[in-house]
């Protein structure tokens, strides 16, 4: 099993911890993380786009001249794609992007998000995480004293103290352990949790 060392609020180490390596020690699957953050990316497209085909823009119902004898092209209408305020070729259409991958397979993503995140040593465990009132700059000090500046925040349970305390400072995620998702662990560079929050994550995803 990983060993991680414990850190309290002020940065010192305070002992350590075991972490299951069903959960934090399994073979790191690269094209299984890819896919699951090409997913959530899709999922959350809008699909909103829309631009109009020549049948949907307005006026170019008469032919523009005869078709013989003008010296011009042959033209069938104002509004073809070649003339200025006519259709969009193949135009976009509102659509939906998502796709799903099924549980094992995110779920064997996730596992190895965190493996990797363990394995570079970016992953920093409290012993625990709290602040008596709602204040950017105690927080701020928490994440100096660890010398951490973009971080995700996994909490065991809801903490509006801790949530609201962060909203307020760049490159930094709160989330909880039963709401973890791949993208988040790989975009911000250190993962910091509780031990009560991992606790929660290998109950969850052993």
């Amino acid at each position: 099993m990983a060993n991680v060392s414990v850190y309290n609020m002020e940065g010192n180490e305070v002992g350590s911890m075991e972490l299951n390596d069903a959960v934090f020690g399994v073979e790191v699957n690269e094209h299984l993380v890819h896919m699951a953050v090409v997913q959530q990316l899709a999922n959350n497209r809008q699909g909103t786009q829309k631009a109009k085909t020549r049948s949907e823009v307005s006026g170019g119902g008469r032919k523009p001249w005869r078709q013989k004898g003008t010296g011009h092209a042959r033209q069938g209408s104002t509004r073809a794609p070649q003339w200025t305020g006519g259709g969009v070729v193949f135009a976009p259409v509102p659509r939906d992007y998502s796709f799903k991958i099924n549980k094992k397979e995110k779920r064997a993503a996730l596992k190895s998000a965190l493996t990797s995140r363990v394995e570079a040593q970016k992953f920093v465990v409290l012993d625990e995480l709290k602040l008596e009132a709602i204040k950017t700059k105690d927080f701020v000090k928490v994440l100096n004293n660890l010398n951490v500046s973009k971080a995700l925040v996994v909490m065991g349970d809801k903490d509006v103290v801790i949530e609201k305390s962060a909203a307020n400072v760049p490159d930094v995620k709160t989330t909880q352990a039963t709401l973890l998702n791949v993208y988040d662990i790989l975009k911000y560079d250190t993962v910091i949790t509780t031990k009560a929050a991992v606790e929660k994550i290998e109950e969850v995803y052993a």
